[in-house]
């Protein structure tokens, strides 16, 4: 399976987009006809794309922390 974004692209693939591909390759990793020669690549790059989204997901909670903290004027 080639991948959907270069590693490059990881700093700039959305969260959405994130886990869109994570769903698709565990959807490929819970099939019967797994390629053993890719399972490594395959699980490396969930890996990343997990980081990706917990980033995405810490980043969202620091700005609403931050706008909350501003509405409340602390």
């Amino acid at each position: 399976m080639g991948r959907s974004k270069p590693d490059e692209d990881l700093a700039s693939i959305g969260y959405t987009d994130a886990l869109a591909e994570l769903d698709k390759i565990l959807k490929e990793l819970d099939s019967s006809d797994v390629d053993v020669d890719q399972l490594a690549a395959k699980v490396a790059r969930a890996h990343e794309l997990i980081q990706v989204c917990r980033q995405r997901i810490s980043a969202a909670a620091v700005q609403v922390q931050n706008l909350t903290d501003r509405e409340s004027g602390t």
